[in-house]
């Protein structure tokens, strides 16, 4: 995979692929996607946001992660044209680190090569990864199922976003118009359908969700996301404001 590239699209669309875990095993290291993980990386949003809500630092914790495969895989299919295997079982995650460090995946195992590169990301992102996370999330907090996957509609609307504004500035329009073809077939997997409303304007492809993931409650002002439903008119998110 040309890597490289990817990753200068942005930090969430970077991989670790590398043999060095950089840390070891343990709290500070590289570990499978599990229920300890999660709780901890939960407690380590909170933290960070300075919030005992535990259903923010819940909402804002999955959509981290959400963001990261999301990017990583739609980028991926988009400019190299195949999608790498993130549950496959190969897959790392540190929960004390961020965006491009907190992902690893050694070699970067690609998924078969074929034609159905969205049914790729379906496969190992959305059901293979997200759908195990989603479970995790709420096994440690009580947070909507509706606000999460919430999260992960609006986290394939800012990953368009950001890739579709990389193609642009170089030119690369058919790759953009690719992302949007990508994105919008995503968005319509059941378990992302009716999550938000995505357009295209003459500042590029635009996402409104239907729920809002929560941030607007950190103690310290965490205000509205863009593409909060609680932004825009009900009408322009296809149904009324819902923050649960």
């Amino acid at each position: 995979m040309h890597l490289p590239e990817l990753a200068s699209v942005g930090p969430f669309f970077a991989l670790r692929t590398d043999d060095d875990e950089l840390g070891g095993p343990g709290p500070g290291g590289y570990l499978p996607l599990g229920e300890e993980v999660v709780r901890l990386r939960v407690e380590t949003v909170g933290r960070r946001l300075g919030t005992e809500d535990g259903r923010v630092a819940a909402s804002v914790a999955f959509q981290g992660i959400a963001g990261r495969v999301l990017s990583v895989a739609l980028g991926a299919a988009v400019l190299v044209g195949r999608v790498p295997d993130l549950a496959g079982g190969g897959l790392r995650w540190n929960p004390l680190l961020t965006a491009p460090d907190d992902l690893w995946l050694p070699d970067a195992p690609l998924l078969p090569p074929g034609a159905d590169v969205v049914g790729g990301i379906v496969g190992s992102v959305i059901e293979g990864c997200l759908v195990p996370l989603h479970d995790l999330v709420r096994a440690a907090v009580p947070v909507s199922s509706r606000v999460l996957w919430g999260n992960a509609g609006s986290s394939v609307g800012g990953a368009l976003r950001v890739l579709h504004g990389w193609c642009g500035e170089r030119g690369r329009d058919e790759e953009g118009a690719r992302a949007l073809g990508y994105a919008r077939e995503l968005l319509e997997h059941p378990l992302l359908a009716g999550t938000g409303g995505l357009s295209v304007t003459a500042g590029g492809p635009a996402f409104v969700r239907t729920t809002c993931c929560l941030y607007y409650r950190v103690p310290s002002g965490g205000g509205m996301c863009g593409d909060c439903v609680l932004r825009h008119p009900p009408r322009a998110a296809g149904r009324g404001p819902s923050p649960h």
